[in-house]
């Protein structure tokens, strides 16, 4: 039967179907947002047992609508589960899985890869610290739009802390599976750091790291078979490289990654040192920079990554003017590296360096405001540089964290110049 309508939501076309549900694009009529409604069939699950765990699955993921609110996992707007309609309504995403990057014809470049793997690591960092484990994470469940956007779907498997239920045991992908899975004992996150590393193994070689005729003889070598590197499959991958999916897969839970920070952390120094360096900066690069800049400290993750949504980087030679005294501009530079000079009809004000700011003098002024100083380079500068009508499009957290930032600039030079002007009276006054 087609169906025009579901709930509120008004039925565009079919996206795809399974076994147990079928996805389609609707519309939100109040919003006027495009949504993915996943409709469920129960029906299909005629054994009462399988129904009920299918069920408790479908509520897992229902219970997490609204509570994992980042930039890398799929939204979940709404959930119904009553009687005969059982759908869920989650954010659309416009692209495709992982999948197709798991063979042998489609893979990506190394540093794509490690990008990707990066951004998972910190969604899936946001999604413990919301005390939620995956315990499903394969390529399928990665959807990837544009060059490199990701986000995590699926989180019908997943477990919540402190949820007063027993879980479902047996989900999972075997091949995915972390060894602790497989043996049903309680899980952490270091299951999800598991089955990550066997979906970078899959990126780099478009190999499984067990391949096996059947579920018995891959959990027997999940649980007893060291897999051969990636670089047995694919020569130009570096030692390094390999030594971070050997270890994000050791069987061990104590010799794995026993965070995410860690994972993250060596994926970082791996793109930073062996990636060719392109023109254009890393998202991973980016993203560890802001952490580290003094002016984005209270900035959340979340926040940071908006950050990059908005932001342009620009590379500056030595000794170029960035802004001219008198010109028109509203757009306001944070520094990621090098120094800058601010000049002042040819006097020297001061030097600014790596995590300072300026040009938000123009900003704060509004409309007609003109640039008060010349800012030019001392040494070669990367610039964050980001322009006020994106920064009015983000979220009104991000926004608020801009705000905070320049007021306790703003704080800080009141209080130099304060200084500077009693110093100065007071050699005035020793001269009279």
């Amino acid at each position: 039967m087609a169906m025009d309508k579901v709930g509120k939501y008004e039925i565009v076309k079919e996206l795809g179907h399974g076994a147990t549900s079928t996805v389609y694009l609707a519309l939100d009529p109040f919003s006027q947002q495009q949504v993915a409604l996943k409709v469920f069939n129960l029906n299909v699950l005629h054994d009462s047992m399988r129904a009920k765990a299918y069920r408790k699955l479908l509520l897992t993921e229902a219970s997490l609508a609204g509570k994992l609110s980042h930039p890398h996992i799929v939204k979940i707007y709404d959930a119904v589960m009553d009687g005969e309609v059982n759908y869920m309504v989650m954010e659309y995403v416009e692209g495709q899985t992982l999948e197709k990057y798991g063979e042998v014809d489609h893979l990506m470049d190394l540093g794509h890869i490690a990008e990707i793997i990066y951004k998972c690591c910190k969604a899936l960092e946001y999604a413990q610290h919301q005390g939620v484990t995956h315990r499903d994470i394969k390529p399928a469940n990665i959807l990837i739009s544009g060059e490199n956007d990701i986000k995590i779907s699926d989180f019908g498997s997943a477990v919540v802390d402190n949820q007063q239920s027993t879980q479902v045991s047996g989900v999972g992908s075997p091949a995915y599976m972390s060894p602790e899975q497989i043996k049903e004992q309680p899980l952490t996150h270091q299951t999800d750091i598991y089955s990550l590393g066997v979906t970078m193994y899959r990126l780099l070689t478009g190999k499984l790291p067990f391949e096996a005729a059947n579920s018995y003889s891959m959990i027997y070598q999940i649980m007893n078979i060291d897999p051969p590197p990636p670089s047995t499959y694919r020569p130009e991958i570096p030692p390094e490289l390999d030594a971070i999916v050997l270890r994000a897969m050791c069987k061990e839970t104590e010799h794995r990654y026993q965070t995410w920070d860690e994972f993250a952390r060596d994926l970082v120094a791996f793109i930073t040192h062996n990636v060719p360096q392109q023109e254009e900066i890393f998202d991973t690069e980016k993203f560890d920079t802001l952490r580290a800049l003094n002016f984005f400290k209270d900035f959340s993750d979340v926040e940071l990554w908006e950050v990059l949504r908005i932001s342009e980087w620009h590379k500056v030679e030595k000794d170029e003017a960035i802004i001219r005294e008198g010109e028109e501009g509203h757009r306001f530079y944070i520094i990621a590296s090098g120094s800058v000079r601010v000049v002042k009809q040819g006097r020297l004000l001061s030097l600014l360096h790596k995590g300072d700011c300026f040009g938000e003098m123009a900003h704060l002024s509004g409309k007609e405001a003109r640039r008060t100083t010349d800012v030019i380079t001392k040494t070669e500068v990367s610039l964050i540089e980001v322009d006020p009508e994106m920064l009015e499009r983000a979220t009104a957290n991000c926004r608020y964290r801009f705000s905070e930032a320049f007021l306790e600039i703003l704080v800080k030079r009141l209080s130099m110049a304060n200084t500077r002007i009693a110093r100065l009276l007071s050699d005035h006054g020793d001269e009279q």
